[in-house]
């Protein structure tokens, strides 16, 4: 079972701790990445070690797949009148039913068919309001013309967002980017 951990949060550090913990997190950061290129770098033989086996095991199990598809699709009305599946001396084989999706008919596109269900089936159209996120987030420096008690007037846009109670925050993220050093 993982032990939890809190996070003890340090204050009172003067500038010399601070540069002796910068060196402690470089030096941890440089192992790390060093080791996890090792890491890499072993991966990578393995799989170059292994590289040719698993392509001809592959090609082996496709064609047998391939095979046992053919033998099934075949001998379906016999072999799958009563059961989706056939129990053989190495495991399963069988047909699932897939989950239920629309396909257009042949000759008609999605746009079509929602010209079609728009005039025959309404009931069945999405109808999305959704507010622009994006476009208020770059325009809300600009002036707009705004109706207050019934007269227009030039706003700036994020006054307007505020009043709709909408307002633009960025988070400030904490970071730390240790200089990398080369190692031979």
């Amino acid at each position: 079972m993982a032990k939890r951990v809190k996070k003890v949060i340090i204050t009172g550090v003067t500038r010399e701790a601070a540069d002796e913990a910068f060196a402690s997190y470089a030096k941890a950061d440089a192992s790390i990445s060093k080791i996890q290129a090792e890491i890499e770098l072993q991966c990578a033989k393995v799989r170059e070690k292994y590289q040719n086996q698993l392509a001809d095991l592959t090609k082996e199990r496709d064609l047998a797949f391939d095979t046992l598809q053919s033998f099934a699709t075949e001998n379906q009305t016999e072999l799958f009148a009563k059961k989706k599946s056939l129990d053989m001396a190495h495991g399963t084989i069988g047909f699932r039913t897939g989950t239920p999706k629309l396909k257009t008919l042949k000759g008609f596109t999605w746009a079509s068919a929602l010209q079609m269900v728009k005039e025959f089936l309404p009931g069945y159209v999405r109808k999305t309001e959704e507010i622009a996120k994006d476009k208020l987030l770059a325009d809300r420096d600009t002036e707009i013309t705004a109706t207050r008690d019934g007269k227009e007037q030039q706003e700036k846009l994020s006054v307007e967002m505020a009043r709709c109670g909408i307002q633009v925050v960025q988070d400030e993220a904490f970071y730390v980017e240790p200089k990398k050093e080369e190692t031979a």
